[in-house]
């Protein structure tokens, strides 16, 4: 499916971006730091960028309904932007024999209706939550070790979820969202109900 093979290509991408990384520090000896970078949000997120943080915030100041994909009892990790900028920033301190991969987010988990009634109760929101059929290779679970941060790095993240949506919310509320371009109409969810639909039938 479109949605799949886009999916394929993102990790085969990361991977392969990983490899010549490597590569060039084995064979050339350039000195590389490989940090594998989790669900991050905060402040200054385009709004229609397609996070799902994003999507329900403006989805709620919008007063629109919050679109779910399955049931919503999937579960996602979010590292605040401040959290994971620390962690950059130690990263690139630590000492030249450590080069990762290191994982770095946080490792605390929601599901995504979790996330949605959270929204709605912080920005006082009329939204309703809509559900949609799940697309098929939407994982059920995204939860980072950062057991190695924590030892190489003296790392964790320090911002609860609840404090940095807050700082989002804020965010978007000052956006003028209609001088926003929003992006070119894609069809990857579709294409997944579709399929699932055939599948039933």
């Amino acid at each position: 499916s479109t949605q799949s093979t886009w999916g394929s290509c993102y990790d085969e991408g990361k991977r392969s971006a990983e490899t010549l990384f490597f590569d060039y520090h084995r064979q050339h000896g350039v000195e590389i730091k490989v940090m594998r970078i989790f669900n991050t949000y905060g402040p200054n997120m385009h709004p229609y960028d397609g996070r799902v943080v994003s999507n329900f915030i403006v989805q709620a100041l919008q007063g629109q309904d919050i679109t779910i994909y399955g049931d919503g009892s999937q579960t996602r990790s979010f590292c605040f932007a401040d959290d994971l900028i620390e962690g950059m920033i130690r990263l690139m301190n630590s000492d030249p024999s450590f080069i990762g991969p290191v994982n770095i987010g946080n490792p605390g988990e929601f599901t995504i209706k979790e996330l949605a009634e959270l929204v709605i109760e912080m920005t006082g929101s009329s939204s309703k939550i809509v559900y949609l059929p799940l697309p098929n290779d939407d994982p059920l679970q995204r939860k980072p070790n950062i057991e190695l941060a924590k030892e190489k790095l003296d790392w964790e993240p320090k911002i609860q979820l609840r404090e940095g949506l807050a700082a989002a919310i804020e965010y978007f509320k000052k956006v003028d969202l209609a001088s926003v371009r929003r992006p070119t109409s894609h069809t990857a969810h579709k294409n997944s109900a579709d399929e699932q639909a055939k599948q039933t039938q």
